[in-house]
């Protein structure tokens, strides 16, 4: 425990006040808008147009649900840890941990993802003879980072600038994308001997099951906005109505990619593609236009998501579960070795350059996230039905439940997909639950906000 908690919080102090609402669902849209350009098209191969579809629907069924139960959550415990906070309040600390390492692990893992898409992207545009590769990874860590140390007001209107981008590039290529639309293109894959197999379901219905991770990819990191708390103004309004807001932007933007791409181009293509909404387009002017864009959206989640990982780290040490150095801060505010260390460890994974693999082993964590933030949506309204909630999820456990039960068969998808890419996620989550049952669980820091809440809810239940 540190000597003095005034003297220990005071060097782990993040920038409040810096978002309203409209930014925050700028983030949310920055986080997932990756997914529109590059990622979800690995999906046809697994379940067809038909599968890829029907997982998207209940996917974002999910989605839609889970958002609802963080706007409660994050309106009722508005603070820097996100879903650890809210799993902590619930679940106790080893739940606590659990919900954040799962976060963790996503949020590292899917800017390598997302890193491996841009030297596709790089790549294509012949910009100076670049070639994908290793030093193009590097230097996106680099920038990315950089700008973040610099502080979060500037980095979150940097954001939504490239966001801003990003969605417009979506919109012109909906309209180029109209022309070129062939129905027979959405079931060119020829229907394979699995059980319920056809024109619109080649694997059969199985293939839906193992679609679900790539259709995650089409909102993968949403849930991340409720970490942006602490540095929002008045967060138990704005943090729901930001998170909302991008959850509706995103619904419209992965329906048009999803239909209109494999429409243009046709699903046996589409499916191996590393920039398919530019290979879609052909070698058009609207192609090339969208191939700048497309960057601009994988630079948009890769900068975000960033943002996110730094955070979770942050607020993970600042309460004493990770090493306490991760959140000391930087005169800007700014945690500096929380944005490093994560940012090191994806640049490693990003060298593999396995961008499938890597989206797989992302899903996996935030997969496992969703199962438990969502069991502690529903525990804190059986627990604490007293806890201020400025914001109510509709349908209440009804809501999460849905969310709950998809959330589970999406982490036993990633197996589908690839059992050892999500073997390896498991055991690195193993090892951070190991780290806190030798260590971590025994030098908490009780003046962390998260420990407070817990504490002071703990103190009142003893009362009543």
């Amino acid at each position: 425990m540190a000597h003095d908690p005034s003297e220990y919080l005071e060097r782990r102090q993040l920038r409040t006040g810096a978002a309203g609402w409209v930014l925050l669902a700028g983030l949310g849209v920055s986080y997932v808008i990756s997914g529109d350009y590059s990622g979800w098209n690995f999906g046809l191969a697994q379940g067809g147009f038909g599968g890829l579809l029907i997982a998207g629907v209940v996917i974002a069924g999910m989605y839609f649900a889970m958002v609802l139960g963080m706007a409660e959550l994050s309106s009722a415990l508005p603070a820097a840890g996100g879903g650890y906070t809210f799993a902590r309040r619930a679940l106790g600390p080893w739940g606590g941990f659990a919900t954040g390492t799962a976060i963790l692990i996503e949020y590292a893992i899917a800017p390598a993802a997302i890193a491996t898409f841009i030297g596709a992207y790089v790549e294509s545009l012949g910009l100076f003879g670049i070639t994908d590769g290793w030093w193009v990874y590097l230097a996106a860590y680099l920038v990315f980072i950089g700008i973040h140390i610099a502080g979060v007001g500037e980095a979150l209107k940097v954001m939504f600038v490239i966001t801003a981008i990003a969605v417009l590039g979506l919109l012109i290529f909906a309209v180029a994308a109209v022309p070129l639309f062939d129905a027979a293109n959405l079931v060119d894959i020829a229907p394979t001997a699995a059980a319920g197999a056809s024109p619109f379901l080649p694997f059969g219905y199985l293939g839906i099951w193992s679609a679900v991770p790539f259709a995650i990819w089409f909102f993968l990191a949403l849930e991340g906005v409720p970490l942006a708390a602490e540095e929002a103004r008045d967060p138990e309004r704005n943090v729901p109505r930001g998170i909302v807001a991008a959850m509706l932007v995103l619904l419209v933007t992965g329906a048009l990619v999803l239909v209109l791409a494999t429409g243009a181009l046709g699903a046996q293509t589409l499916s191996e593609s590393g920039n398919p909404l530019v290979e879609a387009l052909g070698g058009s002017t609207a192609g090339v236009v969208v191939n700048y864009v497309g960057l601009a959206g994988l630079v948009a989640s890769f900068f975000s998501i960033i943002y996110a990982y730094s955070r979770q780290t942050f607020a993970l040490s600042r309460a004493g579960y990770l090493p306490r150095v991760l959140s000391v801060t930087n005169s800007r505010k700014a945690p500096t070795l929380a944005l490093i260390v994560p940012g090191a460890i994806g640049f490693l994974l990003s060298l593999t350059g396995q961008g499938d693999v890597l989206l797989n082993m992302a899903v996996f964590g935030a997969a496992l996230s969703y199962v438990l933030m969502m069991v502690s949506h529903i525990v804190l309204r059986r627990t604490a039905p007293e806890m201020p909630r400025p914001y109510r999820t509709p349908g209440g456990v009804v809501t999460t439940g849905f969310a709950l039960v998809v959330a589970v068969l999406a982490v036993i998808a990633t197996f589908l997909v690839d059992p050892v890419a999500a073997g390896a996620t498991l055991g690195a989550f193993a090892l951070f639950m190991l780290y806190f049952a030798l260590y971590s669980r025994h030098h908490l820091v009780a003046a962390a906000p998260d420990e407070e809440f817990a504490a002071l809810a703990q103190a009142e239940a003893e009362l009543t």
